[in-house]
């Protein structure tokens, strides 16, 4: 196994609920939609299908009204334990990334981590620089904290 560490940004959070429904979060458009992604920019879903191979298109729109496509392809599913992504603007993006997701249970909350490895050093620093993609995935993990603890009282 290589040494991915120059090439990788690593975000994680502590969410005060169980393991399962946290990965639940993850599984159906319409929990997605309401808390995936920094703050201040909302997400529209073209296509969805949550399984190994499927793809979720989406646009990301920031208040500045600007869009951003989206493309994730599920590469590997481990119910209530991991999801590996591709993600990427578009279906064969040179410059895709790869996302796994780890669900661990830490007492009675579930630390999720995200562990992005990108193509190149220079890929990671461009979106750590300029997307600010360590801040951004603090931002969405929040995101989904809200949405499950809410969605749990």
């Amino acid at each position: 196994m290589s040494d991915t560490s120059d090439r990788e940004i690593v975000v994680s959070r502590v969410i005060a609920a169980k393991r399962e429904q946290v990965f639940e979060a993850f599984t159906e458009v319409r929990h997605l939609s309401q808390w995936w992604g920094p703050e201040g920019l909302t997400t529209t879903t073209r296509a969805f299908a949550f399984g190994v191979g499927g793809v979720w298109e989406f646009t990301m729109r920031g208040p500045d009204g600007i869009e951003y496509p989206e493309w994730i392809r599920w590469e590997e599913i481990a119910r209530s334990e991991r999801i590996t992504l591709l993600h990427g603007e578009r279906e064969g993006d040179p410059n895709a990334f790869t996302t796994v997701l780890s669900f661990t249970t830490e007492g009675a909350a579930t630390r999720v981590e995200l562990r992005t490895v990108f193509p190149t050093k220079a890929l990671r620093d461009q979106a750590a620089e300029k997307y600010h993609a360590v801040e951004a995935g603090s931002q969405t993990l929040a995101g989904l904290e809200a949405y499950v603890t809410t969605a749990a009282s």
